[in-house]
């Protein structure tokens, strides 16, 4: 007599779970949408539109820009004033840090003065400088009284008192800026590496060197980077001092808008600015790079 064995279960076919979103992606899905809208929307706008016409796919907007009398001194203007005014800002910024670091009798009221042309706007301080370097500005009147006779600052046919009258009033606007993100990396760092290195008998220039520069790295990276991309920017000091006189490639992007009522010109020199800060970025982030960072790639 043989026992018939139970049969075998009958597996059936459960269906597959959804793939759950991480929650990670949901927290931060609202922000990539909205700087989609805000920034991704117009610069794709903006490159259609400098290389785009009536007739389809063209590059006479970039010939015609590039052809324009004004714009290779533009170009060499805003260059030269980058190179020349960023290390200045640096220089006078970590020296006012420190010097805020050393706690002076009233550093708060110090730091107050210096940071006020950050609560300017740049055409207001193009304006407060206007009135200095005017022909019958204060400059001049004290220059007078001295028995020096005036200087013609701003005489179109002086490109070096053109530049120097930017660059002083560009250094005085937006160095507070630079300064805020200085102090506050400095304010990150512990006094004990300053006081230990001090008490090993290194000078200040070697704690400065060796000690807190390479703290301050981080805080001078953000500083670079936002620093520069924001002098290609610079044009409403500029205009309010020098007019046409001076060119920058922001003033050309402006007077093709406004004034030749080119919008596809200015889309096109719009590009060049985003093309230029985004190399530079690339540049400062891969040249300030820790050797550790470079070790692990």
């Amino acid at each position: 007599m043989t026992v018939d064995s139970p049969p075998a279960p009958v597996q059936l076919d459960t269906p597959a779970r959804p793939r759950r979103i991480p929650p990670a992606v949901l927290l931060i899905a609202p922000s990539i949408v909205f700087m989609a809208l805000l920034l991704g929307w117009p610069v794709i706008q903006g490159v259609l539109q400098a290389f785009r016409s009536d007739e389809g796919f063209t590059l006479d907007f970039l010939t015609r820009m590039v052809e324009d009398p004004y714009f290779w001194p533009a170009v060499r203007n805003t260059l030269l004033l980058i190179v020349v005014m960023i290390p200045l800002q640096f220089a006078f910024a970590i020296t006012m840090a420190l010097l805020l670091r050393s706690n002076p009798r009233l550093n708060k009221v110090h730091f107050f003065v210096w940071a006020i042309p950050l609560a300017l706007s740049d055409l207001a301080a193009g304006l407060v400088w206007l009135s200095i370097f005017n022909d019958r500005g204060y400059l001049n009147s004290v220059l007078t009284s001295l028995g020096l006779g005036s200087v013609p600052w701003l005489a179109y046919d002086n490109p070096t008192t053109l530049f120097l009258c930017v660059l002083v009033a560009e250094v005085w606007r937006s160095t507070s800026l630079v300064l805020v993100i200085v102090v506050s990396g400095l304010q990150g760092i512990p006094k004990d590496y300053d006081e230990a290195a001090q008490v090993f008998g290194a000078t200040f220039w070697q704690r400065l060197r060796h000690v807190t520069l390479p703290l301050l790295k981080p805080s001078l990276q953000v500083a670079l980077i936002l620093r520069t991309i924001l002098a290609f920017q610079t044009f409403a000091v500029a205009q309010a001092l020098t007019g046409q006189n001076f060119p920058l490639v922001v003033g050309e992007t402006y007077r093709w808008y406004t004034a030749l009522q080119n919008p596809n010109v200015a889309a096109a020199l719009a590009l060049v600015i985003l093309v230029a800060s985004m190399l530079i970025s690339v540049f400062y982030l891969r040249a300030l790079r820790d050797k550790g960072q470079e070790g692990t790639r």
